[in-house]
């Protein structure tokens, strides 16, 4: 009965408990057995997915039960609207749902919801999944308001890799709203931002190198042989200086490997192709990762040291 009466990602309100002839106590008894669990006053999740949830799951079904049992008058916004479209949740806090009414009700945070004050205008929201939600743009700011430095760089750069915006269109929605105390921290912020980081891992590689001194390198370079047929695309290149740095992450090989390939067969295809990188532009490849960017000051002054050299 209870699967019946969830949703997809299995939440249920307590208003459709009662309508299907689960009173209180009830609902009490399968909260006591194990088989619910309280999002917030009146919502709740089918255990067994809860805990096999994620926590990125976790926040959408909090959000989803948020909507539903509020009126039409708010937008799922910030944080919340970001996990939503699908933007990365590195270092992006999950705890609470986040709403901006749409009539100016004051800032609070209730029972795992942070209510935003905020201004919306006709192009600020949108609608999705039967709810308001704020605009990929106003999305975008939004989050990025609210993370720190780095996890704002890449919720920007991602949805500016998912072409849900551009830099034009944040810089206008940016300027509209110079009066905000979050104006000056914004636009240093989406000073860092770039077209061409495709994952958290090359925007913070990114961030890594200009912090520490690095010229900026070119992103997505594209490789060729000479009659012009692709042979690969790098994540960062210093032409003038013969080198290529290539982030590995569990993402990139996901998002390249081919329909019945397995993991030892696209790695034997990707050194085949870095090969070929090499052989044609003569330029010195070097492959980082996650554990790099845990020490990058050390990244950096082994990068520096090709830099150097090729001066």
């Amino acid at each position: 009965m209870l699967e019946h009466l969830a949703s997809d990602l299995g939440v249920l309100l307590r208003r459709d408990l009662v309508a299907a002839g689960l009173d209180d106590r009830a609902i009490l008894r399968r909260k006591r057995a194990g088989e619910l669990v309280p999002l917030r006053h009146g919502a709740y999740a089918l255990a067994h997915r809860w805990q096999q949830a994620d926590a990125r799951t976790r926040h959408l079904m909090l959000s989803e039960a948020v909507l539903d049992l509020y009126r039409d008058d708010v937008a799922l916004s910030h944080v919340s609207a970001a996990i939503e479209y699908g933007a990365p949740d590195w270092q992006v806090p999950l705890g609470e749902a986040h709403l901006t009414s749409l009539h100016r009700m004051g800032e609070r945070d209730k029972a795992r919801v942070k209510h935003h004050l905020g201004v919306c205008g006709v192009l600020d929201v949108t609608r999705r999944n039967g709810h308001w939600i704020t605009s990929p743009t106003r999305t975008a700011l939004d989050t990025a308001s609210v993370v720190g430095r780095d996890a704002a760089v890449c919720v920007l750069d991602w949805f500016l890799e998912q072409r849900l915006t551009s830099l034009e269109e944040l810089a206008a929605v940016l300027a509209g709203r110079a009066p905000w105390a979050d104006h000056v921290d914004l636009t240093y912020k989406l000073s860092l931002a770039s077209v061409g980081s495709q994952s958290v891992g090359e925007t913070r590689s990114r961030l890594a190198f200009g912090d520490r001194g690095m010229p900026a390198p070119l992103l997505q370079l594209h490789v060729c042989e000479p009659d012009g047929s692709l042979v690969g695309i790098v994540d960062f290149a210093w032409p003038d200086h013969g080198l290529i740095v290539e982030f590995d992450g569990m993402e990139k090989y996901h998002r390249y490997r081919r329909p019945g390939e397995s993991i030892e067969q696209m790695v034997l295809r990707e050194k085949r192709r870095e090969d070929r990188i090499r052989e044609l532009t003569g330029w010195t490849v070097v492959r980082i990762t996650w554990a790099d960017l845990a020490r990058p000051d050390l990244l950096v002054a082994r990068l520096q040291r090709f830099v150097a050299r090729s001066a």
